[in-house]
Parts: structure tokens; C-alpha cells; sequence
């Protein structure tokens, strides 16, 4: 869907009602290339595969060009693209079935990784990460960010964008369950967070009919200098779950896991 965030009325239009594939969307990177001409990334998860799959946008006209398939592509969560051939991707878990996987789940195991995409081959570029989840890249700090919920971690690396490989710098500790990663125009990181990952999970089952949600913000102006801050919270009654939390002007979108909406939250 598209949103025009700049009309009163925030009216979604369906761009994949063509589409000739089975579609199940999940993370999105999205680069301008022009005036009114936007390439798109989207993790796709059709039956027992994971693909990337590759659109331009004209307007309101979404138009497949690809579609990326690897078995580095695990389990992928979310990615970001640096320029028009490569991008980061998230794995957030090292197997895809069977008693590994639910190893991974159970004991938190931080065995999950990022690889990274030059235009033809993944090359994995980190790893050892509980839960590899949101993934964001500044290029004003040239500074990749990348949330892992079950550490409660935002991890910060260094990328050199001629090779893709990443130098680790350090870690963020948001005490909550950390997500999506977005950014406003002061470069602050604003994510979508779940502060109580044991609720989370019994929301996720079907036992709980709510979650509670939290929004962090964090302003990084580099190693060891930074401040993390809780700016929303809600129970779930309002939003269940957020994952993503979107700045434009005067106003932050919230999204979620499981909910038929975006809660719209005015912060002046």
C-alpha cells in the first residue's frame, strides 16, 4: 500500500492488486532514483521459501522487475538497500526448521546473522546476534544499526560500502525489545519496541489478546555518545505490539505485528 502522508485523509492505495505471485510481505527498503521514481526491496515468504523481490514505483504503478533467491536467505526479517544493486539483509534466525529452530526460540540463542548483497552473491558480513531483527544505514554517519530483541540490543557497526563488510562497534543496550529502525531529519533512530517480550510471545500464540508497545528513541552521535529515551507507551489497548514507529512533521505512525491499523500519534 501507499500512504500519502501529506493528505488529510491518509487513504491507503493497493499497489500489488496484479501481482501474478504469491505475495507475503515483510521487511521493505525503499531508494529515490529519481523525481517520482523509487525502487523497492521487499523479504517476500511464500510457501517453504524466502525471496527478495524487487519493484520500481512510478507514482502509484508498482512494477515487478525481480526476483532474489539464495540459501543465505534463511530467515529474513527485514533489509535495507545502500544504493541501486546491494543491500543488507537480516537473518533472524540461523535454521529454518526442526528442534534447532526451536532452540533458537526457547534458549535465545544469538546465533542469527547479516548478510550482505553486492548485485550478485550474500557474503555473511556479522553474526552472533540474538535475534537479528530491524536494520537501518545512516549515510550521513555512514553507521549501520541493527536490532536484536532478545538482547534488548541496538547494534552499531562500521560498513565499508566497497566491500560490504562490517567492523563492529558497539552495543546499545534499550531495554525493551527493540525492532524497526527509522530515522527523522535530526538522524535520531526511532524504533518500534516491545517491552515485555514474554507478553509479546503469548500475543503472538493467540493466548493474550494484547500486547503492551513502546517507542525508543535514540540520539547516536558516535561511540559511547548517546542518549536512549522511552518516548510511548502504551498497554495495547490502543496498539498491540508496535514494530515500527515513523516520524513525519508533527505526527509518529505506529505499526504493528498483528493489527488492522496504524495508530497515528500526534506529539505536539
Amino acid at each position: 500500500y501507499k500512504l500519502d502522508l501529506r493528505d488529510s485523509e491518509v487513504k491507503p492505495v493497493k499497489l500489488t492488486r496484479n501481482l501474478s505471485f504469491p505475495f507475503y510481505p515483510h521487511g521493505i527498503s525503499m531508494l529515490k532514483l529519481d523525481s517520482g521514481i523509487y525502487k523497492l526491496w521487499v523479504i517476500n515468504h511464500p510457501k517453504n521459501q524466502h525471496t527478495v523481490e524487487v519493484f520500481m514505483l512510478y507514482g502509484d504503478s508498482l512494477v515487478h522487475q525481480k526476483t532474489i533467491s539464495d540459501e543465505a536467505i534463511v530467515s529474513p526479517n527485514d533489509l535495507v538497500a545502500i544504493d541501486e544493486d546491494q543491500f543488507y539483509i537480516t537473518n533472524d534466525h540461523q535454521y529454518r526448521y526442526g528442534w534447532k529452530r526451536m532452540a533458537e526460540d526457547y534458549l535465545g540463542l544469538a546465533i542469527s546473522d547479516v548478510q550482505y548483497y553486492d548485485g550478485k552473491e550474500f557474503t555473511k558480513v556479522a553474526d552472533g546476534i540474538a535475534y537479528a531483527n530491524g536494520i537501518n544505514y545512516d549515510s550521513k554517519k555512514n553507521r549501520l544499526f541493527v536490532a536484536s530483541p532478545r538482547g534488548f540490543l541496538v547494534k552499531v557497526f562500521d560498513p565499508d560500502l566497497t566491500t560490504g563488510s562490517l567492523q563492529f562497534i558497539e552495543d546499545i543496550d534499550a531495554r525493551s525489545g527493540v525492532d524497526n529502525i527509522e530515522f527523522d531529519e535530526k538522524g535520531r533512530l526511532w524504533i518500534g519496541s516491545h517491552p515485555n517480550l514474554m507478553h509479546f510471545s503469548g500475543y503472538a500464540a493467540g493466548k493474550l489478546e494484547t500486547s503492551p508497545s513502546e517507542i525508543i528513541v535514540i540520539d547516536y552521535e558516535g561511540k559511547s555518545n548517546y542518549s536512549v529515551e522511552s518516548v510511548f507507551v502504551d498497554t495495547g489497548v490502543n496498539i498491540s505490539a508496535s514494530t515500527v514507529a515513523i516520524p513525519f512533521e508533527d505526527k509518529v505512525y505506529i505499526g504493528n505485528v498483528m493489527d488492522e491499523h496504524i495508530l497515528v500519534w500526534s506529539t505536539n
